[in-house]
């Protein structure tokens, strides 16, 4: 594989998970940049937007089998990584997989369980593996998690803790579609697929051996030039000084920045990569890894999107650097 193939194929990904779902092309971009890099997304929006339908739309596209997980306030650890049972017949406990054993996880609105079911995840997350019983399970790749949590209606939910917020590759919304014929276009799509899904009749563009293969690809073969390297390392550094910040962005949040960087620049048909592959994801990939303090979080008068736009006008881009 060559990063003409990568690209070739993001292209078809990307052609074909628009055709079902409309919305920013942009976005399906970070969003492929993202399982590209083995990483995990949060996506925080209101009810409604296609959350779902993009997910399962992108997993039939990418080849992959995908499960759905509703988050409730009554969910078990044991529901999501499954449990043994006595099977009768066999005169044995035996496993019952849970959801989790799959390639792509939507796990829906997960603020809405406790803390303790919410951390069955975090194994997972971070080693693709799970721990049942004390047996560990290796989980077949590619594997991440597509998560959801609703803006409102925060009464009864569990606000993510640092540690699992830290996991997620990029925090991302979708927002409403921006104008009046991409409305209409969504209305017109219902009355041409004639029905509610149409994930059945969706062909897939590649499958999970070259989507592996691909993700394998971009780890070995995308070059990032030392210069880049400091360049994302000063923008991680100032997050952690900014007089507004509480806490900064980790080092697994530098990390990200750098994976999802170089799956930009694969996608883009480039064996290097180069500064506005990083300010792309800047945002994405540490806002959510910021925490303000309280006294300017209740005035109001910051965000930290503003921070980290005002971080980035600070830190010096390199003009020039080796290209691989």
């Amino acid at each position: 594989m060559n990063v003409w193939e990568v690209k070739e194929i993001c292209a078809k990904i990307l052609d074909e998970v628009g055709t079902y779902f409309v919305g920013n092309r942009f976005l399906l971009k970070k969003m492929l940049a993202a399982s590209l890099a083995n990483g995990h997304m949060l996506f925080e929006d209101f009810p409604g937007l296609g959350k779902t339908l993009l997910a399962k739309t992108f997993a039939k596209v990418t080849g992959c089998v995908w499960r759905r997980i509703q988050f409730t306030p009554d969910l078990m650890a044991a529901d999501i990584l499954g449990t043994r049972v006595w099977r009768l017949t066999e005169s044995k406990f035996v496993l019952e997989k849970g959801p989790i054993f799959t390639n792509i996880l939507l796990a829906d609105e997960i603020n809405r369980s406790p803390p303790k079911t919410q951390s069955a995840l975090l194994e997972a997350m971070e080693e693709r593996q799970c721990t049942i019983e004390g047996e560990t399970h290796k989980l077949t790749a590619p594997f991440f998690v597509i998560a959801t949590q609703n803006p409102i209606e925060l009464e009864g939910t569990y606000p993510l803790p640092e540690a699992q917020m830290d996991r997620f590759l990029l925090k991302l919304s979708m927002g409403y579609v921006q104008t009046r014929e991409e409305e209409t276009l969504i209305l017109k799509r219902r009355l041409d697929w004639r029905r509610d899904d149409p994930t059945d009749i969706i062909e897939p563009v590649t499958n999970q051996a070259q989507f592996v293969e691909m993700q394998q690809f971009i780890e070995r073969e995308i070059y990032v030039d030392d210069q880049i390297l400091d360049y994302i390392s000063d923008i991680v550094r100032l997050t952690r000084i900014n007089p507004v910040i509480e806490v900064g962005a980790s080092p697994r949040g530098g990390l990200s920045l750098l994976k999802v960087a170089r799956s930009h620049a694969a996608i883009n048909g480039r064996n290097f990569v180069t500064p506005d592959d990083v300010k792309m994801f800047v945002n994405d990939a540490l806002g959510h890894r910021m925490i303000m303090k309280m006294e300017y979080a209740i005035e109001g008068t910051f965000s930290v999107s503003s921070i980290v736009d005002e971080i980035l006008s600070q830190v010096e881009v390199p003009k020039q650097f080796v290209s691989g």
